[in-house]
């Protein structure tokens, strides 16, 4: 008798739902091609941007608001143009979506670490506990992140300088964003936990005698992580939109060390003055990293609904 093997994951993969949706799904498609391009393009700046925005040597300001290719009057250096500071816009951009790529997935892997630890002992545990990490996230959720913001902000540069403060913006940005959008793992995974509690695994988990650290991170979580998957997504699209916005308001990145908020700001003044181009190409970029998120979020959210029909 043959001994038959046992499917690798590649083949679970290709056989499961997910991948079949993914393959019918064009939008899907489309957005997961975008979203890579624009990671690859971000992370990859340092060796496919023309000039480096950091390095003021590079920087001439008499090339300042140089138009794009498109337009009279463009520098063939310059595909996309440059800003009022001289700088290559299509090198600013790259560096600039890195920064707000690093700061969204930052905040997101704190908000999970937060809000799934509190989620996983609110549903578990319950009583006391219960109440407690709720009446938190209940607090938390009264505050809006521009508000945590600006008081945070307010107190690092009353007593740390505004030199403090631009030279770890991407840290405060993270810490800020991260604290502020816990409750929303939270809420989440304690609803899963209270369904799973009290299933037959979690009973024989008890009977063995494991610990509840143990049945909590090792049997229940991983029952719960559909729903963190898809809030993940969406999270990471609110975290971008959120350092776009604080930025856009001085409180978030410097100028010195742009982000696509930043940028934004940066040539807000200038659409007025016929220098549209240094304000929205980067919200263009925001708009479509944004956008191809938040629909690989959508389709996401309906594969792994399993109230819907999968036939």
């Amino acid at each position: 008798m043959s001994a038959t093997t046992a499917p690798s994951r590649w083949e679970r993969l290709r056989d499961s739902y997910l991948w079949y949706s993914f393959k019918r799904d064009r939008t899907a498609q489309l957005c997961l091609f975008v979203f890579i391009c624009l990671v690859i393009a971000a992370f990859a700046a340092p060796l496919i941007a023309p000039t480096d925005p950091y390095d003021l040597r590079q920087i001439n300001i008499l090339d300042s608001e140089l138009p794009p290719f498109w337009i009279d009057g463009f520098d063939e250096r310059y595909t996309l143009g440059t800003d009022a500071q001289g700088r290559d816009l299509w090198s600013i951009i790259l560096y600039g979506t890195r920064v707000s790529l690093l700061i969204g997935f930052g905040a997101v892997i704190l908000q999970a670490l937060i809000g799934v630890t509190f989620g996983l002992m609110a549903g578990y545990l319950g009583g006391r506990v219960d109440a407690l990490l709720m009446r938190l996230a209940d607090i938390q959720l009264s505050f809006s992140t521009l508000m945590v913001a600006i008081v945070v902000g307010a107190v690092v540069k009353a007593t740390m300088g505004s030199a403090f403060y631009s030279q770890y913006a991407v840290i405060m940005l993270i810490l800020i964003i991260g604290l502020a959008e816990w409750p929303q793992y939270a809420r989440t995974v304690r609803a899963s936990v209270l369904a799973e509690r009290s299933k037959e695994y979690v009973d024989a988990a008890r009977v063995m005698g494991l610990k509840s650290r143990r049945i909590m991170f090792r049997h229940v979580l991983p029952n719960t992580l559909s729903p963190i998957f898809v809030i993940s997504t969406v999270q990471i699209a609110n975290a971008i939109i959120s350092e776009a916005a604080l930025s856009f308001l001085g409180l978030g990145m410097p100028e010195t060390h742009p982000s696509l908020g930043s940028l934004i700001k940066a040539g807000f003044d200038y659409i007025q003055s016929g220098s549209w181009w240094i304000t929205l190409i980067p919200g263009a970029v925001l708009v479509v990293l944004v956008l191809s998120i938040n629909l690989l979020g959508d389709w996401l959210r309906d594969v792994m609904n399993p109230r819907l029909y999968k036939g």
